[in-house]
């Protein structure tokens, strides 16, 4: 009897999902910790900065490689986007049939897929934006050039968007990837999940405090310094044209 061939792709589309959410929800801790130097003053967010661009391995900044990781972050994003929607609900009427279902049931976790749902709509529209942006005018990051762009150009309501849906998107997806794979797996599962659930949520108030934080510092920064002279942050320990 000839046996019949398992499908292996949606493991395969599942482990590229679970993969790339998890580069994803890293590099999110890792901005937000990054944006939040500004903090601590204009000057370690200046050399946060030009770290990236390449200053302290070329002696010289490179916003050309600022450009690259936001291109490669972007590529990553689509993928994952892209994998994950075909386990989005087809129509509103499917929507609110799951969600009328999570409501009854009071399923926490069905809730929380929920809010992925909805918040992964919602990056994929402010993400795009905020990455293209990145990858055009790389040469325009720094303590007044970030708070004139959140500021001036309007731009401090979408990150404000992106914030609250990238931090509950990333903290939920690291959970339910912690389910899925097993992490969760000891003496007691219902014990594991409880405490993991608990360190998500600890884990979302925390970056939504520093962010919302650092937000609240670009604004202040972006009403108060005067931008018609066309200046940028210039460094007393670093001498050389600002980016």
């Amino acid at each position: 009897m000839k046996r019949e061939k398992i499908d292996k792709i949606p493991a395969r589309l599942d482990l590229i999902q679970s993969s790339t959410g998890l580069i994803l929800a890293l590099f999110i801790m890792g901005h937000i910790l990054f944006e939040a130097s500004i903090l601590i003053s204009h000057e370690m967010m200046y050399k946060v900065t030009i770290m990236f661009e390449g200053y302290y391995f070329f002696g010289e900044t490179y916003p050309g490689i600022v450009s690259f990781l936001a291109a490669a972050v972007f590529s990553i994003f689509i993928l994952h986007a892209g994998i994950a929607m075909r386990k989005f609900p087809a129509s509103y009427k499917q929507y609110r049939t799951i969600k009328d279902h999570a409501l009854s049931m009071k399923h926490e976790d069905s809730s929380l897929w929920i809010i992925q749902v909805v918040t992964g709509f919602v990056m994929f529209f402010t993400g795009s934006v905020h990455l293209y942006i990145m990858m055009t005018q790389a040469s325009n990051i720094g303590p007044y050039a970030s708070s004139s762009r959140v500021v001036e150009e309007l731009m401090g309501p979408l990150y404000l968007v992106l914030l609250v849906s990238v931090v509950l998107h990333a903290f939920i997806g690291l959970y339910r990837l912690a389910l899925k794979w097993g992490f969760m797996e000891g003496k007691s599962t219902k014990v594991s999940r409880k405490r993991f659930k608990y360190l998500m949520k600890i884990m979302i108030v925390f970056y939504l405090a520093l962010g919302t934080l650092s937000l609240a510092k670009y604004t202040y920064i972006g009403l108060s310094h005067d931008f018609s002279d066309g200046l940028r942050y210039q460094s007393p320990d670093i001498k050389m044209e600002t980016h």
